[in-house]
């Protein structure tokens, strides 16, 4: 089974919880001569790729090492600034490892905020009335399907597109989450998932259905 990550978002479109499961590294080195035929700026702490993607090195992803040296923001762990090095021909030729960078918490409450007027779209677009919104969202690499509750929570489970059975995972999810978060007096709905027998049952659940299948959930 590649079930990639869980998210949980409010009926307000907020994001309460979010659980990454499986992460495939995707990391790709490539040798370069002077000049780079790769635009690389630096953005948001980091080095990343702004266009010339070719040889599996894709727009985004970040530059990881020079010559395996680690890059953390814009400088190489020797102390030299990176961009400034890959400037100078006299430094060439040059090995790059690049990989896609890692989501912050930032990242993933923009996209869980995004996915919420995406969904409302999708009811509106709806020929017919009473419209169940995204279900199922495929691309060429994964696929998100989401199930919303009668409250509006939406619950999110993106993995392999070729995964069945998530709409079983997905209530089985629900079912995790009326147990240990909604029966706490404590919480209301708008508020993050912080419980550890939610987080526990949680990675129980996803390593049962990797380990069996869903047959034994």
């Amino acid at each position: 089974m590649g079930i990639y990550s869980v998210y949980i978002v409010s009926k307000s479109g907020g994001l309460i919880f979010q659980h990454d499961h499986l992460v495939p590294k995707v990391e790709t080195e490539k040798t370069c001569s002077f000049p780079l035929d790769i635009k690389l700026i630096f953005e948001n702490k980091r080095i990343v790729v702004n266009y010339g993607q070719r040889d599996g090195i894709m727009v985004g992803h970040q530059l990881l090492a020079i010559n395996g040296v680690p890059v953390t923001g814009r400088v190489l762990e020797d102390g030299r600034d990176a961009l400034d090095m890959l400037d100078k021909p006299e430094n060439y030729p040059v090995n790059l490892k690049f990989g896609r960078p890692k989501m912050t918490t930032n990242d993933k409450l923009f996209l869980a905020s995004m996915f919420y007027p995406l969904f409302a779209i999708a009811i509106q677009l709806s020929p017919e009335p009473k419209s169940s919104g995204i279900e199922v969202l495929e691309a060429d690499t994964f696929k998100l399907h989401c199930y919303q509750t009668p409250t509006g929570v939406k619950f999110m489970v993106i993995c392999e597109p070729s995964q069945q059975g998530m709409d079983i995972l997905l209530k089985k999810i629900y079912e995790l989450y009326a147990d240990y978060a909604l029966k706490n007096p404590f919480y209301s709905l708008e508020m993050p998932i912080r419980c550890e027998l939610f987080d526990t049952n949680l990675q129980s659940l996803l390593e049962t259905v990797e380990k069996s299948g869903l047959s034994n959930v």
